[in-house]
């Protein structure tokens, strides 16, 4: 278990970066030894709750449960697989069974309990029971075995005495190591920090991810950031092309329903998904730096606080087969992420607001109705008292337009083309 931190500690915030590995033939088959290792101790809990479930006997889920189980099996009994990594697994199986339950009893049906059997599962080791020696890391095996160093790929982003855990995987068939940190807040001079009273509101958009605006004040005019995401969508539709073309191309090769594939199929599946990794890893990498520069252009703007429109309820209309397809992969969970993860680090508050009644939407009734211009902002079911306090009676004569804000707008297109 990780240790507790102090409540007069400075305040830090938790980060995770992969780091692959570069490993030798016979550390590949023990790294991929420890997976499935980890793999038989999730399978052994299922089996011992389905032999309760049948015996009548109320199932093991709790951790220290679970713990006292493995004691009394014993070190060594899942291979290589020390205690330490083997208990990872168990707090892993333990927090799915909790959540689930949880959200079943605020009513959600669907919520499933773990009861499905995994070939690898990612074993975690905590701080104190590995080493971290420059470029090279010893993972903790049963005793009696010989020690296991593996090397990494590239040096750590965080410095190794912030390093709290990290966690053995593979993405397809790559090993990796995925290692968590803990990061300051960062710390500003007096003066120059967010100034909580100041608030900017972000709308999250389809074409350009963030579009930024600071309201003016006593320290200046008001200020606006628009992030283009034009790399995105180009991003988007030359994979989508690409996988037509790759599709029709192959179909004549396709193996029947039941029939195995040829090499050559394989080779085409093997290339399919390394195209496919590599998509998301340019979306994943542009959206961070789209968090990034919105959230330096706050630290430069003192803004404490960044009002986000969550705009998820319009995730499950059907809008059409483009629209729909365009609103898959807005990914605004994503972005949601990326901006609240680095506005934490950088000592800035995120706040999600209701977008409801900023459109066509009646903040009170939740009656929509069509726009139409030059009148009156009033919804179909007027006369109560939200629909009141929320339309707008035309000016006369009409006010003039505000004057334009210059945004600086930032391109995604070198990090999109990066990777």
């Amino acid at each position: 278990m990780p240790r507790r931190r102090e409540s007069s500690a400075p305040p830090v915030v938790y980060r995770t970066a992969r780091v692959a590995l570069r490993v030798t033939v016979g550390q590949r088959r023990r790294l991929f030894g420890l997976l499935r290792s980890g793999g038989d101790v999730w399978a052994a809990v299922l089996l011992l709750n389905r032999w309760r479930r049948q015996r009548g006997d109320r199932p093991i889920v709790g951790y220290q449960e679970l713990c006292r189980e493995l004691a009394a099996a014993g070190e060594g009994t899942f291979g290589e697989l020390s205690t330490v990594g083997a208990r990872s697994v168990l707090r892993a199986y333990s927090d799915a069974w909790m959540s689930a339950a949880r959200r079943r009893r605020a009513g959600d049906e669907t919520a499933r309990f773990p009861r499905r059997r995994r070939g690898l599962v990612p074993v975690r080791f905590y701080a104190g029971t590995f080493t971290v020696t420059g470029g090279r890391v010893r993972l903790p095996v049963a005793r009696g075995r010989p020690p296991l160093w593996v090397r990494l790929a590239r040096p750590l982003p965080y410095p190794a005495e912030q390093v709290r855990s990290v966690r053995l995987t593979c993405a397809g068939r790559r090993l990796c190591l995925e290692v968590t940190a803990e990061v300051p807040v960062a710390v500003y001079p007096a003066g120059a920090g967010p100034d909580p009273a100041r608030v900017a509101g972000v709308d999250l958009g389809i074409i350009h991810p963030y579009a930024v605006l600071a309201p003016g004040g006593g320290e200046g005019p008001e200020a606006a950031l628009l992030v283009s995401g034009r790399a995105l969508r180009a991003e988007h539709r030359l994979h989508l092309a690409e996988a037509k073309a790759r599709a029709r191309a192959a179909a004549r090769r396709a193996p029947a329903r039941g029939q195995r594939g040829s090499r050559r199929w394989k080779q085409f599946r093997r290339r399919g998904r390394a195209l496919e990794g590599r998509h998301r890893r340019r979306l994943g990498q542009a959206r961070h730096e789209a968090a990034k520069a919105v959230v330096s252009w706050a630290v430069g703007q003192r803004i404490g606080t960044l009002a986000v429109g969550d705009p998820r309820g319009v995730l499950a209309r059907d809008a059409g087969r483009r629209q729909n397809k365009a609103v898959r992969d807005w990914a605004v969970g994503d972005l949601l992420r990326a901006l609240a993860d680095k506005a934490a680090q950088a000592g800035i508050a995120v706040e999600l607001v209701d977008e409801r009644g900023t459109s066509s939407t009646c903040p009170a009734c939740a009656a929509a109705w069509p726009s139409r211009g030059g009148g009156s902002l009033t919804a179909g079911t007027a006369g109560s008292p939200g629909t009141a306090i929320w339309s707008v009676p035309p000016t006369s004569p009409p006010a003039p337009p505000p004057s334009p804000v210059a945004a600086p707008v930032v391109d995604l297109s070198s990090a999109v083309r990066r990777r």
